[in-house]
């Protein structure tokens, strides 16, 4: 990741928090941390462990790969993929063939 991208961390990790209507204290009671740790991380003074964006994203309902995906636009498309595969793999197969028949359509 550049420094740019570490730079738009804190600003993502902020908004998803405030999107999800969690407090730092909450963010940082859930990830076992303390709430200044999460306000650093947010006003980009540190970076967040592997651990902790692991379990970050689990609290906010997403994958690692959507969360990196969001920070690093160099991995966007790769992130929407895995996201793409795994919300399919959700999927019987009669939902899977209506998806199949949509996308076809959207191609043409």
């Amino acid at each position: 990741m550049s420094n740019d991208q570490f730079e738009n961390l804190g600003s993502q990790v902020k908004e998803l928090r405030i999107q999800m209507k969690l407090t730092q204290a909450e963010v940082a009671s859930a990830l076992n941390v303390t709430p200044g740790y999460i306000s650093n991380v947010e006003n980009n003074r540190t970076a967040m462990s592997l651990r902790v964006l692991i379990y970050y994203a689990r609290l906010m309902n997403m994958t690692l790969d959507s969360l990196i995906g969001r920070i690093a636009p160099d991995y966007k498309q790769t992130a929407l993929d895995n996201e793409l595969m795994q919300l399919a793999s959700k999927l019987d197969d009669t939902q899977k063939t209506k998806l199949i028949k949509t996308i076809k359509l959207w191609l043409k």
